[in-house]
């Protein structure tokens, strides 16, 4: 249990990382869209709660990050896999959970809950989004299948 909870820990803080790093940092060194998840966090917020202290955006961004989607992978998408197709490569696994991640969040959060255009229009930032939440998937499962904490019996 206590390997679990580093695992999980490890994984999000470590793909949080690089989602930020390659949606407020890399991508725009590029010249392309500079993600905002903190702000679209806040502005979620904002919807459900009205008023919310300043900082709010932030820690729901990094709770979201850390806890709730690593645990969204070894709760939902890893146990569907190995029903499925129980020998499939964790980067596959991974980066089908990056394709939800997205959906997830540009769709359910920032439509229906943030009230935007779904998938925020398709513009530029919908696709820095689309790869930022590949790249946290990636990130995380492998941290999660392969990484210090990880049981490596399997490939």
């Amino acid at each position: 249990m206590q390997r679990q909870i580093w695992t999980i820990l490890l994984a999000g803080a470590l793909s949080t990382v690089a989602f930020d790093l390659f949606g407020q940092g890399l991508s725009p060194a590029f010249g392309f869209a500079k993600l905002a998840p903190v702000g679209l966090a806040t502005a979620t917020l904002k919807t459900v709660f009205g008023s919310i202290p300043k900082g709010a955006g932030d820690i729901l961004h990094i709770l979201t990050g850390m806890f709730v989607y690593s645990l969204g992978y070894l709760l939902v998408a890893r146990p569907i896999q190995q029903k499925i197709i129980p020998r499939l490569h964790w980067a596959i696994t991974a980066t089908a959970y990056g394709i939800g991640l997205w959906i997830f969040a540009l769709y359910f959060v920032a439509h229906l809950i943030a009230g935007n255009p779904p998938f925020l229009g398709f513009t530029g930032i919908t696709w820095v989004a689309f790869w930022g939440h590949i790249v946290y998937a990636l990130v995380a499962v492998y941290v999660i299948e392969r990484g210090p904490f990880a049981d490596k019996a399997e490939a």
